[in-house]
């Protein structure tokens, strides 16, 4: 029997798809499981227009035998087989696929789902196996032929025999090395997690021998003895629980699935059951998770959704599903229109993912919009989860996404004395208020005894507390919402005073010139400008930064970049009524050693008030001992 080589590739590429498309050897078993199903495919098809054929769906099956003495797993299937011809063209071409051409024949007349497009698949079987042996009898055909490779010098075809039509798929593994240990495929329970991980939706039956123990009654024996014995198991779900109709899905089932499928054993928010038809079609599970994974700020947390391709699972994480800012959903997208590039691990990226994923996004905004509106409660136990993640989506990428998240971001409202929307904000503004206000700041309760929140207070205008680090590179990101422009009120202009006020400011400041000028020649290179402010209410001072970057910016760039971060001028404001204020004026001219002391003392009041901290705490405490004798 002469051996004969691969017909139109070399070894050289037969190494290539056996060591570098695959990047996982465990996916042998999906891909031999795959051709299995596409075989009993074309047989189930051309039964629907041959009676003769006697098989109908529920005689179709998979299955699997293994054998740990000899070190063979055996993948049987009764689907359309092939003869000599056949296996010449189909396995001893690499990359030539059966299965292809049978759709390309079959397409015009009916759609028929054929997952094996590419005729590499088999070859996977050779990272575990050190020989392959394919023994095949085409439907409707009495001989069965048998095909060996080991994978490198070629093959061997002999005529053989076999009961009825179908194909067996026998792999010899590989003796175990130092760093593979290709004998853990032969175990029962690897072969039961690998088909529920890959092959858990194949329309066929997957079946194996599967060992069981049960009771055996012992006369006088107090204690229950137990003994092995083997039974045919089914070991795939077959019909995946996305491509029933959502109206036949209990809520149960939907909890049971996600617990089963993610490992969360908490019950998720919302669980969104889409399809799509059209140039690309595709069913998508998704769920929105009740709680944050543990990992999930670490760089070592992987996100995407479960890609599957006709019911076989292509990815664990398909990131490019799945947009960052909504990084937290879990679930799986399935498509039989994917065009999958050699390997199913390799997709192209191409429209038609773009077109699922861009679909996929606004199925998940729809859903957290309906949730924020309609579901306030369990919304902000999402938002408690995953606001912060919105967030970042908002300043992520230039703001490229921030028309996607922005009406979902929440902020805590100091007048209404709890978190609200943007939308929300703009919809209880104050008559005449023309800015969205903030504030940024650690302290929730710091930040409402501010000045300038009094001040707007009193004006019956609302105040966006931040709390967050990402909070302050929104208003940045984003520029105006709503038609409204954000303002920070801890540094910039709240835009109150009339052309009149601002007039009777500038002519007092001038008044006051010489006494703004003793205050910041008492304080030195301490701040870099002393103002009048009309925005302190009943407060004194305070110290606002100078334009361009805020002191929580400040703080955030030592936090994230020490080495380049750079201190922000500090700017007292004075608030020329107050009575402590007055005092220093008086005492400008009473007592100037004394004024110095009030200078400095109202700076580290402003200092304290903004959270920032006092480079001399010794200095301070000896000047208010002093000023208290």
């Amino acid at each position: 029997m002469e051996k004969q080589q691969f017909k139109a590739e070399s070894k050289r590429l037969l190494d290539l798809m056996i060591n570098s498309i695959y990047t996982h050897r465990e996916i042998f078993l999906r891909e031999i499981i795959s051709n299995a199903s596409d075989a009993m495919d074309k047989l189930a098809y051309i039964a629907l227009t041959d009676n003769a054929v006697g098989l109908d769906r529920s005689d179709f099956a998979i299955t699997i035998t293994r054998d740990e003495e000899n070190r063979t797993i055996t993948v049987s299937d009764n689907g359309i087989g092939m003869n000599k011809a056949e296996m010449e063209e189909n396995l001893g071409t690499i990359a030539k696929s059966g299965s292809l051409k049978f759709k390309q024949e079959m397409e015009k007349q009916e759609d028929i789902d054929i997952i094996g497009q590419f005729g590499v698949g088999f070859y996977s079987a050779f990272m575990v196996a050190s020989s392959v042996t394919v023994i095949s009898r085409k439907y409707g055909e009495d001989t069965a032929w048998k095909w060996v490779s080991d994978g490198a010098e070629g093959y061997t075809i002999e005529e053989t025999t076999r009961d009825a039509a179908g194909t067996d798929v026998i792999m010899t593994l590989k003796a175990d090395t130092e760093e593979e240990t290709y004998s853990e495929f032969l175990k029962e329970y690897e072969l039961r997690s690998l088909i529920k991980r890959y092959s858990d939706y194949i329309r066929y039956p997957i079946r194996m021998e599967v060992t069981k123990s049960r009771p055996v009654e012992a006369e006088g024996e107090e204690e229950p003895k137990y003994e092995e014995y083997t039974e045919l198991e089914t070991l795939n779900s077959m019909v995946p629980l996305w491509q029933r109709a959502k109206k036949d899905v209990t809520e149960e089932e939907y909890e049971s699935f996600y617990r089963e499928k993610f490992f969360d054993y908490n019950t998720p928010l919302r669980t969104i059951h889409t399809s799509a038809e059209g140039a690309v079609s595709f069913k998508a599970l998704l769920y929105i998770p009740g709680k944050a994974p543990y990992d999930f700020w670490s760089k070592d947390y992987k996100h995407g959704l479960q890609l599957y391709s006709s019911g076989v699972m292509i990815m664990e994480n398909c990131a490019d599903l799945l947009p960052e800012h909504f990084r937290f959903v879990r679930g799986v997208v399935d498509s039989q229109d994917l065009s999958l590039n050699i390997s199913r691990e390799m997709l192209q990226h191409n429209r038609q993912l773009t077109i699922i994923a861009r679909n996929i996004e606004k199925k998940i905004k729809n859903e957290l919009k309906a949730m924020l509106t309609n579901d306030r409660e369990n919304y902000e136990k999402f938002f408690d989860a995953f606001g912060r993640q919105l967030k970042y989506g908002a300043v992520a990428e230039y703001g490229s996404h921030k028309e996607m998240v922005q009406d979902l971001l929440l902020f805590y409202s100091h007048k209404q004395g709890k978190r609200i929307s943007l939308q929300e904000y703009v919809d209880a503004m104050a008559e005449g208020q023309e800015k969205i206000y903030f504030v940024p700041g650690e302290n929730r309760d710091r930040l409402a005894k501010l000045p300038q929140v009094e001040t707007l207070t009193k004006r019956g205008y609302d105040v966006l507390l931040f709390t967050e680090e990402v909070d302050e590179f929104i208003p940045q990101t984003l520029m105006t919402y709503a038609e409204k422009s954000f303002c920070n009120a801890s540094s910039e202009d709240l835009g109150l005073q009339t052309e009149e006020e601002k007039k009777e400011a500038e002519e007092k400041a001038e008044q006051l010139k010489g006494f703004l000028t003793f205050v910041k020649e008492s304080l030195g290179d301490s701040v870099k400008e002393v103002r009048l402010s009309a925005n302190l209410g009943s407060h004194p001072v305070c110290m606002t930064p100078e334009a361009g970057m805020s002191f929580e910016m400040e703080k955030y760039m030592k936090k994230a970049n020490p080495e380049f971060a750079f201190p922000v001028g500090r700017i007292l404001e004075l608030n020329p009524e107050h009575s402590a204020v007055q005092a220093l004026q008086r005492a400008m001219t009473e007592d100037p050693v004394r004024a110095k002391d009030y200078a400095l003392l109202l700076m580290y009041q402003a200092q304290l008030m903004a959270d920032l901290p006092i480079d001399d705490p010794t200095t301070y405490t000896e000047l208010v001992c002093k000023l208290m004798q």
